[in-house]
């Protein structure tokens, strides 16, 4: 038992889909908090991109 643990090359397909699964939790946990925060993240930039371009406008 203990030669073929030791002679194993790779990853097997269990280990693959532990890591798919992983990965796919970390993109649906940030795509929900983005989803949340964007909207005021856009207001604030537009908010500054407006200022920016009133200033230039006013020299």
């Amino acid at each position: 038992m203990n030669k073929y643990f030791k002679n194993r090359k790779g990853q097997n397909t269990v280990e693959y889909l532990l890591m798919l699964t992983v990965v796919v939790g970390v993109v649906l946990v940030a795509g929900a908090a983005l989803k949340k925060f964007m909207p005021g993240l856009f207001e604030q930039i537009q908010g500054m991109i407006s200022g920016a371009a009133g200033s230039l406008g006013g020299n």
